[in-house]
């Protein structure tokens, strides 16, 4: 018994080599500003989103505490970020973003908006709108913490 499978053509494998190139692309642009991908979704995630607890954050962007902790160590080791005590309880860390940090911060939306842009130019407003909408009833009910992918 034989059974085919083209791997190709699969939903799945179009979906992830879609994601992985669209996240090659937008790593080349932010390499020279000195980020990755994460540090970029934890920059966004305090300065956008107001977060400020390294939990938090995690939860925000879907990665584990330990991928969190790695990327704010690099932040703050090249001064975009400061992490200090918590105001009510010493032991709680609480993140903002240096001077430096907002203004590679909005270098980074630039070069997110600039890819964003490489893809959605080739679909017209009717495909971006369906491709969101068929993206979003794909996902419901499945959790959202991807952090052991």
């Amino acid at each position: 018994m034989s059974q085919t499978y083209d791997l190709h053509a699969s939903l799945g494998y179009q979906l992830t080599l879609l994601s992985r190139i669209n996240e090659r692309k937008f790593e080349q642009h932010l390499a020279p500003l000195g980020l990755t991908r994460v540090k970029w979704c934890v920059l966004l995630a305090v300065r956008e989103q107001g977060l400020k607890n390294p939990s938090d954050i995690a939860e925000y962007i879907g990665i584990d505490r330990t991928a969190t902790s790695r990327a704010l160590r690099g932040l703050d080791e090249d001064g975009l970020i400061r992490r200090s005590g918590g105001t009510n309880d010493r032991r709680m860390t609480e993140v903002a973003l240096t001077k430096p940090g907002i203004e590679v911060l909005c270098k980074a939306i630039a070069a997110a908006k600039t890819n964003a842009h490489h893809f959605n130019e080739k679909l017209s407003w009717y495909e971006q709108t369906t491709l969101t909408e068929i993206i979003q009833k794909l996902m419901q009910g499945e959790a959202r913490d991807v952090s052991g992918l």
